[in-house]
């Protein structure tokens, strides 16, 4: 599909496009008026508990993408546990960077179209697909493959723009008051997809870090003290199922990635309840033990999740 032709079918399919220039240097030059902030802190709780029956983690190795990732939720089971009739449902990929899938720098696609649909099969009302890139988005989610995935499955691809930011009192370490992103306060459920892959500044980013991408503002200054910040977003979003993608992984040159040499295909998916638990499962991939990471020693000493996984109910499967 030439560029064109995405756009066209992007606007038909409700995709919000900001006009050129705009939304960039809105996002990281725009001071938001404190009139906008709300007083009270705003904790996003979208999590749903499974009965001690189910486990709570399931790591599933495959060589399809969506075949995985759907025997991952049906062992934890089913996605009618964690999504209901009606339901206004975000999923949250990472599409931070101008690359292609088999780069490892963006989310699986598949992986995305695969969710969107197990979701519609559970009766949501609507899905959203949304991340707040970090440069030109309408270019990030047509190149990572994710846009035309999710369009395809029937899902509402929404790109960021300056009206849909609300100003939050996270009350963090080092996130106090942040723009976020609308879709992600306004859902009844949020599904966070990230990728598997290597980070210059906190060695690993998965689904713990993936939250830097529902803020606005001026973020980059957050990795002044990233370990901090990112347990200070894993505690203001809770979400109702993660699913880690390490169906290819980037082992270096992360996060932005490029060179094929830098890419792992390991077929893996990691699906569960307890997001530092998957990150901590992530970070095994790399050779690393989790408390290695100090963002997920500091998550799981807030009591956000557990990273000793002797501990979580898990369930691995090869198909």
């Amino acid at each position: 599909m030439d560029r064109r032709n995405f756009l066209e079918k992007s606007l038909k399919a409700g995709i919000s496009i900001a006009a050129t220039g705009s939304l960039a240097y809105w996002l990281y030059n725009r001071d938001v008026s404190s009139k906008d902030v709300s007083l009270k802190m705003q904790v996003r709780d979208y999590s749903v508990k499974i009965s001690e029956e189910f486990p709570e983690m399931v790591i599933v190795r495959g060589e399809s993408p969506s075949k995985i990732v759907k025997t991952a939720i049906e062992e934890l089971g089913g996605i009618k546990k964690f999504i209901s009739t009606g339901d206004r449902v975000v999923i949250k990929p990472n599409i931070g960077w101008d690359r292609v899938p088999a780069q490892a720098a963006n989310t699986n696609p598949e992986i995305v179209k695969a969710v969107v649909e197990l979701c519609y099969s559970a009766g949501a009302k609507t899905v959203i697909v949304t991340d707040v890139s970090c440069n030109d988005p309408r270019r990030y989610f047509q190149r990572s493959g994710i846009a035309n995935a999710a369009l395809s499955a029937g899902a509402i691809v929404n790109l960021p723009s300056e009206r849909k930011f609300r100003v939050l009192k996270i009350k963090g370490e080092v996130l106090d008051e942040w723009p976020v992103y609308r879709d992600f306060i306004e859902a009844d459920k949020v599904i966070n997809i990230p990728i598997a892959k290597h980070h210059n500044l906190s060695g690993l980013t998965m689904s713990l870090k993936n939250w830097y991408g529902i803020l606005g503002g001026h973020r980059s200054v957050l990795h002044q003290k990233i370990d901090e910040s990112i347990a200070d977003l894993a505690t203001f979003m809770k979400p109702t199922l993660t699913i880690l993608d390490a169906y290819r992984i980037l082992v270096a040159n992360g996060p932005q990635g490029g060179d094929l040499a830098d890419v792992r295909q390991i077929n893996t998916v990691a699906a569960g309840i307890d997001q530092v638990a998957v990150d901590a499962f992530g970070a095994t991939l790399f050779g690393k033990k989790p408390e290695d990471l100090s963002f997920i020693r500091l998550a799981a000493s807030r009591g956000i999740g557990r990273m000793d996984l002797s501990k979580v109910r898990t369930r691995e499967i090869s198909i």
